[in-house]
């Protein structure tokens, strides 16, 4: 019989690389999923400690995918980094609200969110999108606006449930598919530390769980990174199983915490 020790480190291993996988091969999912994979498949015990512990894991596995899609300079910069900006104040918001909510009626608003997210998921078809779209003096104008109040929305949303925002990014862009995962990540990334931060100040961190999660991460982030390349026709098709398990997820949060979610509404 395996120890039980061990058991629980192969299995952040495992939720860690699973993260990273998503990040890297289809721009998100990976923050989604990490919540429900440390409660369920980890063990954590406490809703904010499985929301601070992931947003932790999913920022590290997040900068990874980013460097590798840096280097393949698929990453929208101007544009990436205005959204992210304009998202940390939201976030760091965002954070202090969830940490004051009930931890059963936070998990079963998450469980609301995966299925909007799944949804979304729907909504990306094909690769599509204008690769010569870019932030400059001329653009600014129509530009900055729709991203720093779109940002700051993802990235409230991004602090209150631990999640990366990538696949909401990635489903409003009008840039081309590679182009919306390498620059989601930025905002991926930023979210998450900023989420994160604000758990670990109030002691709602599981660091080694966390260390074992980027660590898996960092296999699971050059492989999708790898398949993102080749993948172009099968990504989508990947997307929408992921967004099937995403919803199946979320359904089934949903109903364990149906009791705590009608108290709440």
């Amino acid at each position: 019989m395996l120890d039980p020790i061990l058991v629980h480190a192969l299995l952040a291993l495992a939720s860690g690389a699973l993260i990273g996988l998503s990040l890297g091969l289809i721009g998100g999912g990976g923050s989604i999923l990490a919540v429900p994979l440390l409660l369920y498949a980890v063990g954590v015990g406490s809703p904010h400690v499985a929301i601070g512990t992931g947003a932790l894991a999913v920022a590290a596995n997040a900068a990874m995918s980013l460097a590798m899609h840096a280097r393949a300079r698929t990453v929208k910069w101007p544009c990436a980094l205005v959204f992210a900006g304009s998202g940390v104040a939201g976030a760091a918001l965002g954070a202090q609200f969830g940490k004051a909510v009930n931890g059963d009626i936070l998990l079963a608003l998450f469980g609301l969110v995966m299925i909007l997210v799944g949804a979304a998921m729907f909504l990306r078809r094909g690769e599509g999108g204008d690769p010569d779209v870019h932030l400059d003096r001329s653009s600014a104008a129509r530009l900055l606006p729709p991203l720093a109040s779109t940002g700051f929305m993802v990235g409230g949303l991004s602090g209150f449930f631990g999640i990366g925002g990538g696949f909401l990014i990635v489903t409003a862009t009008a840039m081309p598919l590679l182009n919306a995962i390498g620059s989601s990540l930025v905002s991926v990334t930023v979210f998450g530390l900023t989420t994160a931060t604000s758990y670990a100040f109030s002691g709602l961190v599981d660091w080694s769980v966390a260390g074992l999660m980027v660590l898996g991460g960092l296999g699971g982030s050059f492989a999708g990174l790898r398949l993102a390349r080749r993948l172009s026709a099968s990504r989508q098709m990947l997307s929408v199983v992921f967004a099937v398990i995403v919803i199946s997820t979320g359904l089934y949060i949903v109903w364990t915490g149906m009791d705590a979610l009608t108290a709440f509404l």
